[in-house]
């Protein structure tokens, strides 16, 4: 490798996602030099979610950037609906937050990334190279000093005194660094597919829930992003039953489609979501963090994964941004990123595994048509919606901006 081609920082960050590209503003603002590399040309993807919880709107307000963030197209929701065995009920109530946005706002996180990008590029300390495929660590010793990357000229160094993993669920970092990963299990799979949006249709809906199944709609102006939920490993058995039996399903789920159904007229249409709950046992070693879905995958339940991968972005920023302006830091200074972030991990991932194994299976239930008991409380004492409204909306221990700004 010729040293010409090296490029050397104070921080790498691999992936642009919500925790890379949250994380890459914060050290960027405290002074920091840091290198985002983002594998793709752009980030639009369709398996990103598409929920801001007021705690991202709460750090938004800290920033400063709160007033411009809602300025871009979205939508904003104080309560949460399902409709349960075709009974529509609230689940969750935003309005009660002690929070400045008391909502839940859908905003494509493409949308999302490009705000945070843009910001970020004004400060001379930041750059987002895409189309930088990591695939490699460089290791020393036993210290991770940089990253090994595929660009459109060729291979390049990028070396760096903290290289954060922040590359997602199939992270390189984290499976070059020989990480133990703790498996939970889970025993759904999603299908995903585009359904289009007409005028009359319902508005936002958290989901359609019937005996077990379960079908996630988010609207996206001109068509839905569509989720239903089978059995782990249940896609050969779809294919198998075909496109009439899924349809089926759907339209029990959500009989207003009815009339769009046969758009899904090709599995090549149908995308497969394998759903992981997962946590590493150890994010880090000597000059390598991992951090969101490179550290615990999550599922989809609740749309929590983007809030909790933010929080992660901010506790690095509020414990490392000083130190690591002026040189490498230790590992047991990484570590006390793991030691805070890992308790609302475990928390919030205990939740989805008892949703998944008890409410949301992907099978056929032989329950009535009646609310699930959990579901009738908030209808019966509404002050209860607060608490699903807290857990989503804010999760335990949630993060605030305390990291150093000089820009």
């Amino acid at each position: 490798m010729n040293s010409s081609s090296e490029i050397r920082t104070r921080c790498v960050i691999v992936g642009g996602g919500p925790a890379g590209m949250m994380a890459g503003y914060l050290l960027a603002r405290a002074g920091v030099g840091v290198v985002i590399l983002e594998k793709h040309s752009d980030f639009n993807r369709d398996f990103r979610g598409d929920t801001i919880h007021p705690s991202t709107l709460e750090l938004m307000h800290e920033l400063g950037l709160l007033d411009e963030f809602l300025k871009l197209p979205h939508q904003e929701f104080a309560r949460l609906r399902g409709i349960f065995n075709g009974q529509i009920a609230v689940i969750a109530d935003f309005s009660r937050l002690a929070t400045h946005c008391k909502f839940i706002a859908f905003m494509p996180q493409w949308d999302f990334l490009n705000f945070f990008a843009s910001k970020a590029n004004a400060f001379p300390s930041f750059a987002l190279h895409m189309q930088h495929e990591v695939v490699d660590l460089i290791i020393e010793g036993d210290r991770v000093v940089g990253v090994r990357a595929k660009t459109p000229d060729g291979e390049r160094d990028f070396r760096a005194d903290l290289v954060i993993g922040a590359d997602g669920r199939h992270a390189i970092t984290h499976t070059r660094a020989g990480f133990e990963i703790q498996e939970l299990g889970v025993p759904i799979d999603v299908l995903w597919m585009h359904i289009s949006k007409r005028d009359g249709d319902p508005e936002q809906l958290f989901g359609f829930f019937r005996h077990g199944k379960l079908l996630v709609l988010i609207n996206r102006d001109q068509y839905y992003q569509a989720g239903f939920v089978i059995p782990k490993g249940g896609i050969e058995a779809a294919k198998e039953r075909g496109l009439p039996a899924l349809h089926k399903e759907v339209i029990a789920l959500a009989p207003f489609l009815k009339d769009r159904i046969a758009e899904l007229d090709h599995w090549s249409k149908i995308k497969l979501l394998t759903v992981q709950i997962n946590r590493l046992k150890k994010w880090c070693r000597e000059g390598l963090l991992c951090i969101g879905d490179s550290a615990h995958a999550m599922s989809p339940a609740g749309g929590v994964g983007i809030n909790l991968a933010l929080q992660d972005a901010v506790a690095t920023a509020n414990l490392l941004a000083a130190k690591l302006k002026t040189g490498p830091v230790s590992v047991t200074e990484l570590e006390q990123i793991q030691e805070r972030r890992e308790w609302p991990t475990r928390v919030i991932q205990a939740m989805q595994v008892f949703i998944h194994r008890h409410v949301v299976t992907g099978r056929e239930s032989k329950s009535g048509d009646s609310l699930p008991i959990l579901v009738r409380f908030l209808q019966w004492f509404p002050a209860l919606r607060s608490l699903p409204a807290r857990f989503i909306g804010i999760g335990p221990r949630p993060e605030h901006i305390h990291s150093p700004a000089i820009y």
